[in-house]
């Protein structure tokens, strides 16, 4: 008895889970490792979300960084239908058009989150990011950009101003923060994310242009590498939602607006969670006295973004698209009061 009992609520578990669950979800690959806070956090408070919202009509499933296919692959993977869409990193098609970079993280020029959200909601950054995928791949469409936290540097030496960079091995994406970092004297040297502990533990690597205080916390990045920059001196990665024009068209137009709500409802909320508990941990390890959290003084940080804006201004030479973003950000920063 026991065991057809247990037999049937196995059934109805199992019956009420197909139930319950969306009529599409969305296969989405992210920029994160699996161990990220960031990717944690959406899978638990948001997630679950979008198919309320929808009345179980769409889900998402967010997988790490890889999972199907190399992260500079997504779109391609989109346009033929193996994946639904990507929320990842815009800097990782810098190769493709120099557009993407200066689209993907305008180095030291923002100074929140919240500022490049609003670029990308309510200053063009979202229209401009659709015509970049337009010209270069075939059905994918762009739900929304944005970003959620300004990257905390982590280093295996005492980084504390702009001098302390000449020489130093860097992890850093392809593209525009390694362009600034060359020019501060530094040695960039491309990797995955995924990659950054193994070369900080051995010696390969120096210091890292890697992720929020709170994702390198998760990673143990502050184990080989006791000298994090807080707040970051250099990156604000915008990362993009895309899904591809079938899915898009196939889910119709109430969907494509809960769609686009849940987006930023669910990044507002991300950038809110991850700045509370980047500070819960840099006041943690400022108390243990384990880690040395720097702090740059303004003036260090306005010497980074002068050695930043030379570069932007010479990969906005390098394309058409590439100097059409670059004067929808500076247009954007004027109107803002940042440039």
């Amino acid at each position: 008895m026991m065991a057809a009992t247990s037999a049937l609520a196995l059934t109805v578990g199992i019956t009420g889970s197909q139930a319950d669950a969306a009529d599409r979800v969305l296969k989405i690959q992210t920029s994160s490792n699996a161990s990220h806070a960031s990717l944690a956090y959406l899978n638990e408070e948001w997630v679950p979300k979008l198919e309320t919202m929808t009345n179980g009509a769409i889900g998402v499933e967010l997988l790490p960084i890889d999972a199907v296919v190399p992260r500079r692959e997504t779109p391609e993977a989109i346009s033929v239908g193996i994946l639904d869409g990507d929320l990842t990193s815009i800097n990782y098609f810098a190769g493709i058009d120099p557009a993407f970079a200066l689209m993907g993280d305008l180095i030291a020029g923002y100074d929140s989150a919240d500022q490049i959200q609003a670029f990308c909601a309510q200053g063009g950054g979202k229209e401009i990011l659709q015509k970049l995928y337009d010209e270069h791949f075939e059905g994918v469409h762009v739900v929304g950009c944005g970003a959620y936290a300004r990257e905390a540097f982590v280093s295996k030496v005492p980084v504390r101003g702009v001098g302390d960079l000449k020489g130093l091995k860097i992890r850093s994406p392809e593209g525009l923060a390694a362009d600034v970092f060359k020019r501060a004297g530094a040695a960039p040297v491309s990797m995955s994310g995924s990659e950054t502990y193994g070369a900080l533990e051995k010696g390969v690597i120096d210091a890292a242009d890697n992720s929020a205080y709170a994702n390198n916390d998760a990673n143990g990045m502050h184990k080989v590498a006791k000298y994090p920059i807080f707040p970051g001196i250099h990156s604000t990665p915008i990362l993009q939602f895309t899904v591809s024009e079938a899915a898009w068209d196939e889910i119709g137009e109430a969907n494509q607006v809960a769609l686009e709500t849940w987006y930023l409802a669910a990044y507002n909320g991300l950038r809110q969670h991850l700045d509370r508990l980047d500070r819960q941990l840099v006041a943690r390890d400022k108390a243990e006295g384990e880690v040395e959290v720097i702090d740059w003084p303004q003036e260090e940080r306005d010497a980074m973004r002068a050695i930043a804006e030379e570069a932007w201004a010479d990969f906005a030479s390098q394309s058409d698209l590439a100097k059409e973003v670059y004067d929808a950000h500076i247009s954007f920063m004027k109107e803002a009061g940042l440039f």
